[in-house]
């Protein structure tokens, strides 16, 4: 299974659009056009495909952690103390 595959079935099973996509990776400040989204959902005989990198998948799933679960609170903040204390 290539990295496409899995950031295809990622998009599908998330119901994401490409403007998703894009904001989801402006996220964790990685920046990419829709062409180039779009190249990558291409079918791999296709003349403007291109290949999914691991760089793009990486922050693309750490930017989905970001979106799905909000940003990871900075350390010293009450509000994770709390969190901690009410889940004990």
């Amino acid at each position: 299974m290539t990295n496409n595959d899995i950031f295809k079935k990622l998009r599908v099973a998330h119901k994401l659009r490409d403007d998703d996509i894009v904001k989801i990776l402006e996220l964790v400040d990685f920046r990419i056009s829709k062409s180039e989204l779009n190249a990558m959902f291409r079918n791999e005989d296709h003349p403007k495909f291109m290949p999914c990198g691991d760089q793009v998948l990486r922050n693309f799933l750490n930017g989905l952690i970001i979106h799905l679960r909000g940003p990871l609170p900075k350390k010293g903040d009450p509000k994770k103390s709390q969190q901690k204390k009410s889940n004990n």
